[in-house]
């Protein structure tokens, strides 16, 4: 009797592929390249797994690729006109698909991923960048109503003496202990001035 086959799927085990390819490279285990990145006289270096690079970047899969038989058990790559720690959030990025960086960093990781051709990174930018600008434009429509509003309250000033004569009004009916009648913290100063014109 034949069974039906069935699908073994792990939904962890991606992301404790990403971890643990994270630890090894913060601890410099297994490492085989050494990416140097250099910009306006500032320099630094990162050791990096070759195929995590090459699977996340087609610039490093292109330059893996085609590098000849090295002489050591590293390869080294060297990126200019790449800001270091824009370099170091990339990296973070690939190991872990996740880096916090600054709003106004967002373009500039979006710069370093066209130019290391990582397609993730410049999606998460890409959706990142729309999220703030609908944002602003929600800001923008928010305060373009407010400001509409305040104008047309400013159109019709006649609707704001007509509600101050009612609540005169209303106030003078009152009984004078009770509390409407009583002046308050929060009573307008045309209220009392409007009593004394009408008398």
């Amino acid at each position: 009797m034949e069974s039906n086959p069935v699908l073994l799927e792990s939904k962890s085990s991606p992301i404790n592929l990403l971890n643990e390819m994270h630890q090894l490279r913060l601890l410099g285990h297994l490492c085989d390249v050494t990416v140097s990145v250099e910009y306006q006289g500032v320099r630094a270096e990162f050791v990096a797994h070759k195929a995590v690079l090459a699977a996340t970047s087609k610039f490093f899969k292109e330059v893996f690729l085609n590098e000849k038989a090295m002489d050591g058990p590293r390869s080294n790559v060297f990126l200019n006109e790449v800001q270091v720690a824009d370099f170091a959030s990339f990296l973070e990025f690939v190991y872990t698909a996740r880096v916090e960086v600054e709003e106004d960093r967002v373009q500039r990781m979006l710069e370093i991923a066209e130019k290391l051709k990582c397609l993730d990174l410049s999606e998460t930018c890409f959706q990142l960048k729309k999220q703030m600008l609908e944002s602003v434009l929600l800001e923008l429509q928010n305060f373009s109503e407010s400001q509409n509003s305040e104008e047309e309250g400013a159109a019709h000033p006649d609707v704001l003496p007509e509600a101050k004569a009612v609540a005169v009004a209303e106030a003078e009916q009152d009984p004078p202990d009770s509390p409407v009648a009583r002046p308050s913290h929060g009573a307008t100063p045309e209220v009392p001035a409007a009593k004394s014109k009408e008398k």
